[in-house]
């Protein structure tokens, strides 16, 4: 991670500005592009760079930005909670989104 970004709004702008412009969305076992009717299992994206965010004013309201290309060149971002509020997947997923 080279960028830091003091909220979630900012991460996504500037991720955006360097080309990140897909909206995906975390399923069980894929990631999606509804706006452009994608879907790739984890052996089909990787995620370059990520970034923690807690809420100002409840640490529960917690989320990790993705920044994610795919091996057909699309870039994107996703936004996943975490703590309390994260989805379940399945094992190839969390071991996919796994922060090192």
């Amino acid at each position: 991670m080279d960028n830091t970004y003091e909220t979630l709004s900012q991460g996504i702008d500037e991720l955006t500005k360097r080309g990140y412009t897909l909206d995906f969305n975390l399923l069980s076992d894929s990631i999606e592009c509804k706006s452009e009717d994608l879907r790739y299992k984890p052996a089909e994206f990787h995620i370059d760079e990520f970034h923690r965010f807690e809420g100002m004013t409840n640490p529960d309201d917690m989320s990790i930005l993705y920044a994610i290309s795919t091996n057909d060149g699309r870039k994107g971002t996703m936004v996943d909670a975490y703590g309390a509020y994260s989805d379940p997947r399945t094992t190839e997923m969390v071991q996919k989104m796994r922060i090192h």
